[in-house]
């Protein structure tokens, strides 16, 4: 009999693992962006506004990214579009390191976030190629899982590595980056299938108005982009009600901290499990747990209870992150699957745009007892949105 590790392995393409391998690497040189703006402050001497600008830039490119990403995955074919990625951004990566104009500055900010996450569609759109809608769940979860093992390590090799020279978590996130393309270049074929090969070349805007046209896709990606400004408030509005409470930033660190080690812990379980869970059923526990997750922190005054708050909208954010690129994939004409993951990726990454400063609106005018209870709410509307949306699914077309 096969062992385990070589039966796991023999379920997913190869092509898959090597994806799933490079991304480890990237995210294990997650070094930069966590610590941009400590660089900005302490090394450059910026001030907080203009440093918070430039942080700003860096998410813009990231959300163009998703949709520019996406039309090129399926215009140029997933492979090309990695590789464009993975070899442009670590020449970005190091110019940033060593530009001094505050105007250059800005400009290769906003277009290392372009560079960075480029790459993602594809990478997306190339596992809708490879494996079967009824593996997907799987599939997506152990990638989740290997970008959540990335991030918890990195900040903790950065912060022993800035110590020493900022400059080198350039050099390190860029080689790590590097080193991805160099998987990709020498062992990841095109797997962009005929369909989108075909129509590859049909106008941007038919291909934008076809998108349009999918009232199941848009509808979805307004979930998520709701659901996330309820997630982003842990980002802002959590610290500061934390400090409110006495809890200063060590606390906060370890309160966070749960997160992540539930990610890691849960993460492979729940990929195996999600395969058995009805799609959007899953969605809408994802949402009611990340909306009672956020609510509970309303009720929470010490460090326990703030732990336990995030440890419950954790695996929300396990369930959702698992299920939602695979249902993305379901609704996804072949020829626009490159397209539709971009657009998902977008509305996230106008969530993380738009949540802080909509919860930050909200914590300064009403309070955060208003805040939370507000995100508990809002939960629990998605989560019947999520129901309401899955039924129409189901329907006969």
């Amino acid at each position: 009999m096969r062992s385990r590790p070589t039966a796991l392995l023999a379920s997913l393409p190869r092509t898959y693992w090597l994806l799933w391998v490079g991304t480890l690497i990237n995210r294990l040189g997650s070094f930069v962006v966590p610590f941009l703006t400590l660089y900005l402050t302490q090394q450059r001497g910026l001030p907080v506004a203009q440093a918070a600008l430039m942080v700003s830039l860096f998410g813009a490119g990231s959300f163009t990214s998703a949709l520019v990403g996406g039309l090129l995955a399926d215009r140029l074919g997933r492979r090309p579009v990695m590789l464009l990625s993975f070899l442009l951004a670590p020449v970005n990566m190091i110019a940033l390191g060593l530009i001094q104009p505050i105007a250059w500055l800005a400009v290769l900010t906003y277009s290392q976030g372009l560079l960075t996450d480029l790459y993602r569609p594809a990478v997306s759109a190339s596992i809708a190629d490879l494996v079967p809608s009824e593996d997907r769940p799987r599939a997506f979860g152990y990638l989740y899982w290997a970008i959540n093992l990335g991030f918890a390590i990195a900040p903790v090799v950065a912060g022993l590595v800035a110590r020493f020279d900022y400059f080198l978590l350039f050099v390190g996130d860029a080689a790590t980056t590097f080193v991805f393309g160099l998987i990709v270049l020498a062992g990841v074929r095109e797997t962009r299938p005929a369909e989108a090969h075909a129509a590859s070349t049909s106008p941007l805007s038919t291909r934008l108005r076809l998108l349009g046209a999918s009232p199941l896709m848009l509808l979805f990606c307004a979930l998520a982009l709701a659901l996330g400004l309820i997630y982003m408030q842990a980002h802002v509005a959590l610290p500061i009600d934390m400090a409110s409470h006495g809890l200063g930033p060590e606390a906060y660190g370890l309160a966070i901290a749960v997160n992540g080690a539930l990610i890691v812990v849960l993460g492979l379980p729940a990929s195996h499990a999600a395969v058995r869970w009805p799609r959007y059923g899953a969605m809408a526990v994802a949402a009611i747990l990340t909306g009672a997750g956020f609510g509970l922190t309303g009720l929470a005054g010490s460090l326990p209870l703030f732990a336990l708050s995030i440890g419950v909208w954790t695996l929300g954010e396990i369930a959702g992150s698992t299920i939602a690129p695979a249902i993305v994939a379901d609704l996804s004409p072949i020829e626009l699957r490159g397209l539709f993951q971009g657009a998902f990726g977008a509305a996230w990454g106008l969530s993380a745009f738009a949540g802080p400063l909509v919860g930050g609106a909200i914590l300064q005018r009403f309070g955060a007892g208003v805040l939370w209870f507000a995100c508990l709410v809002l939960g629990l509307l998605l989560a019947g949105g999520y129901l309401a949306l899955g039924r129409r699914a189901h329907r006969p077309a």
